[in-house]
């Protein structure tokens, strides 16, 4: 169960997909002056280097990060995620690749904290020594949780403040995850209802990641569901070609946002004729649901890396 490591794909199309969204929903909630908790159920290690021997084997960020830099006609979505991703990197090259715990320092203010659950017997010291570096504000913010997300994510609902953002994104490795997503999104709406909680899923050739999604979009709240697919499935059935976001309780803002980013996403991110996206609401959100299938450009470079010409938004370059 300790076999997954996200430094092999630290920066791919799911990231790219999972930490836009994150961002928005941060910068959503800085809106408010009242405090807030960002609660990680499955952190990593916090900040991955694309140079290091792990990120470069698979090179997967060469199908996501590196795709958008230099890219043109960006949506605001995703001029905002590479600001921030440019914050790590500071001279201009992307060599540096945030998770979801550094977004969210990049972006928490004073009151609010930080809860990231990390089990993994190395993560977990990877992402304590990263913590150390970040100076006293990061540290004094945040509370490392060494147990199961899922388990612990119980404990800390509802936040004393009584704002909160929930990221679950298990690697699913574990085919049970997807049962554990599902109980625990379950739980702790009962635990707080008005907590916005964002859940990752691939797109996998698995029934229970099909049940899970239909499940969720069961439920009797307002949710939005982002799903983005780069290429048709593999052969094989193995192997991941796409990954969604669903967010219950999502900000106001997020279906235009995406309703932008998202045919922009397939056109830049897609590797086949297969690349599509869906974008829905649940019934009882304001905007009209989506959902549309939108052909890959054929002249858009399917492989390697993108021209290294910058792009006027973010600033960054390839690494």
């Amino acid at each position: 169960m300790f076999s997954y490591r996200h430094a092999f794909h630290a920066g791919n199309h799911a990231d790219v997909l999972k930490h836009a969204i994150f961002v928005h929903i941060l910068d959503y909630y800085n809106h408010k002056e009242t405090p807030y908790w960002v609660i990680d159920t499955h952190a990593g290690a916090g900040i991955y280097d694309l140079t290091s021997d792990w990120a470069t084997q698979n090179g997967e960020f060469t199908e996501g990060l590196d795709r958008l830099l230099g890219a043109e006609s960006m949506p605001a979505l995703i001029e905002r995620y590479l600001q921030c991703v440019q914050h790590f990197n500071p001279d201009g090259v992307a060599n540096f690749y945030p998770g979801s715990p550094w977004l969210a320092l990049h972006l928490l203010r004073e009151t609010d904290r930080l809860h990231l659950f990390e089990m993994h017997p190395s993560e977990i010291n990877v992402l304590r020594d990263n913590l150390a570096q970040q100076g006293r504000r990061a540290i004094e913010q945040t509370t490392l949780h060494e147990v199961d997300g899922f388990t612990g994510l119980k404990s800390l609902l509802p936040p004393q403040p009584r704002r909160s953002i929930v990221l679950i994104d298990p690697s699913y490795e574990n085919k049970n995850d997807y049962r554990a997503a599902l109980l625990s999104i379950k739980e702790n709406l009962a635990r707080f209802s008005t907590g916005c909680y964002a859940i990752w899923h691939p797109l996998v050739q698995r029934l229970e990641a099909q049940e899970m999604v239909r499940s969720l979009e069961n439920l009797d709240v307002k949710w939005i569901h982002a799903s983005l697919a780069v290429s048709k499935p593999a052969d094989d059935g193995y192997g991941l070609h796409g990954s969604g976001m669903f967010v219950i309780n999502p900000p106001w803002t997020l279906h235009k946002a995406l309703n932008e980013a998202m045919p922009w996403l397939v056109k830049i991110l897609g590797q086949d004729e297969r690349a599509a996206y869906t974008l829905t609401l649940s019934p009882s959100a304001e905007a009209p649901a989506v959902a549309k299938r939108v052909k890959k450009n054929r002249h858009i470079k399917r492989a390697g890396k993108p021209s290294p010409k910058t792009s006027t938004d973010s600033g960054l370059k390839t690494p």
